[in-house]
C-alpha cells in the first residue's frame, strides 16, 4: 500500500487545539496585563505624591489684554526643568490634551480639553527653546517647544507642539524677547 492511501484509511484524525489548555493561556495573559496597568497606574499615583509639594499653577486673571500669539496644537506635558524624562504629574501636568495657547502681557494662557487650564505669569517664564523630546514623546528636531517656567521654587519645561510647526520659531522668539524685556525692567 501506498502512504496516500494509508493516511485515508485512518480511523481518525489528530486533535488539533487543546481548548482547556488554550483558555488557562488565555486566562493567565489576561491577569498578567492586568497586574501591569495597575502597577502602572500605581506609579503614577505614586509620583504625584512624591510631587505634591508643588504648588498648583495659577489660572488665568481676568483681563489679561490682547493675545499677542495664539496656537492650537498639543500639551505633550511638564517635566523638571532639563530632565526631559522626569514627568510632573502633580496637578494634572503629566496629563497630555489638545490645547489652545495664547500669549498676552500678562503671560502665558494654556487652555486643555480633557484637563484643567494653567496660566503662566510673564514673571514666571524663563526661557522658551525648541526641541525635540519631552517626557514620552520624540519628535523631529525643532518639533517641539518648550517652555521653562518657575512653579514656586522649581523649574519646569513645557511642551507643546502645534498643529503647524512652522509657528514654533516665531513663538520661541516673541517669548524669549518678553522674558529678556521683563527682566530688564526688574
Amino acid at each position: 500500500m501506498t502512504p496516500l492511501i494509508l493516511l485515508a484509511e485512518a480511523k481518525k484524525s489528530a486533535a488539533v487545539t487543546d481548548w482547556s489548555d488554550r483558555i488557562g493561556w488565555l486566562v493567565g495573559l489576561a491577569l498578567f496585563i492586568a497586574l501591569v496597568y495597575w502597577l502602572m497606574r500605581e506609579g503614577w499615583k505614586w509620583r504625584g505624591t512624591l510631587q505634591s509639594d508643588l504648588p498648583e499653577p495659577p489660572s488665568a486673571p481676568d483681563g489679561t489684554g490682547p493675545a499677542k500669539l495664539s496656537m492650537s496644537g498639543r500639551y505633550h506635558g511638564s517635566t523638571t526643568a532639563g530632565q526631559w524624562l522626569d514627568r510632573i504629574v502633580a496637578h494634572g501636568l503629566g496629563t497630555r490634551s489638545r490645547a489652545e495657547l495664547t500669549l498676552t502681557e500678562a503671560g502665558l494662557e494654556v487652555e486643555r480639553s480633557g484637563a484643567s487650564d494653567f496660566f503662566i505669569p510673564v514673571d514666571a517664564l524663563r526661557g522658551a527653546r525648541l526641541d525635540r523630546a519631552i517626557a514620552g514623546k520624540v519628535l523631529p528636531e525643532g518639533g517641539l517647544l518648550v517652555v521653562t517656567w518657575a512653579l514656586g521654587d522649581k523649574l519646569i519645561d513645557s511642551g507643546f507642539r502645534s498643529e503647524r510647526a512652522a509657528e514654533h520659531t516665531e513663538w520661541a522668539d516673541t517669548l524669549n524677547h518678553m522674558i529678556n524685556d521683563t527682566e530688564g525692567a526688574r
